[in-house]
């Protein structure tokens, strides 16, 4: 079920800051009615497509903070494992010098909630026990959460499939725009073009201009 129009799921779990301190009680929370977030999911430290995403983000972070937006990254690994990984060199498939923040999701239930794990847990009535079907990891599910705490973008990518980083820059101006102007934005519009106001008319407009 999409969670587009929706409140972020509410979670608090362990994370690690700056990185390099773990803390206990990391939650979106803190961030309603300050600033927008964009919470993306990963599948695994220390693999091969997450790593080029995750600095990805990193050399764009100061692009996000520029429109009061955070980063927030989340997989189903400890924070341990995540601490291990900010040690680890990039040269050596590692993430250090990233600075964001990045939760650990042990439980499973951050994915579960947000519909981004890759699999399911069933219960077989036969033998009267709990098994995971699929893979026990999320997939690349990107939120963007505006400072109210709705959700007003979602997109999920299969494991192999890399994101796109700009797209959510393009995201988060699109979404101030409508803030600041009341206006809807056409398809691939980008700051500093001609967005349209949402009637017959505006789109009318729009159109003879382009």
């Amino acid at each position: 079920m999409a969670l587009v129009g929706k409140k972020a799921p509410h979670f608090v779990a362990g994370a690690v800051i700056n990185g390099e301190e773990i803390v206990d009680n990391f939650s979106l929370d803190q961030y309603i009615g300050k600033k927008n977030v964009i919470f993306f999911f990963y599948p695994k430290d220390f693999t091969f497509v997450c790593p080029t995403e995750i600095h990805a983000f990193q050399e764009k972070l100061a692009e996000f903070e520029k429109r009061d937006t955070v980063v927030i990254g989340c997989s189903t690994d400890t924070e341990e494992t995540h601490l291990a990984w900010l040690n680890t060199p990039k040269d050596q498939g590692g993430i250090q010098g990233v600075t964001f923040p990045i939760v650990a999701d042990t439980a499973k239930t951050i994915s579960l909630n947000f519909g981004v794990l890759g699999g399911e847990y069933q219960f077989n009535n036969d033998t009267k026990t709990w098994s995971f079907v699929g893979a026990p990891i999320a997939y690349r599910g990107t939120y963007l959460i505006d400072k109210t705490g709705i959700v007003r973008h979602e997109s999920v990518n299969d494991f192999p499939l890399g994101r796109n980083i700009d797209e959510y820059l393009r995201l988060v101006d699109a979404q101030l725009h409508v803030e600041k102007y009341g206006e809807v934005c056409p398809a691939n519009w980008e700051e500093g073009k001609e967005a349209m106001v949402a009637t017959n008319e505006g789109v009318a407009e729009y159109f003879s201009n382009n």
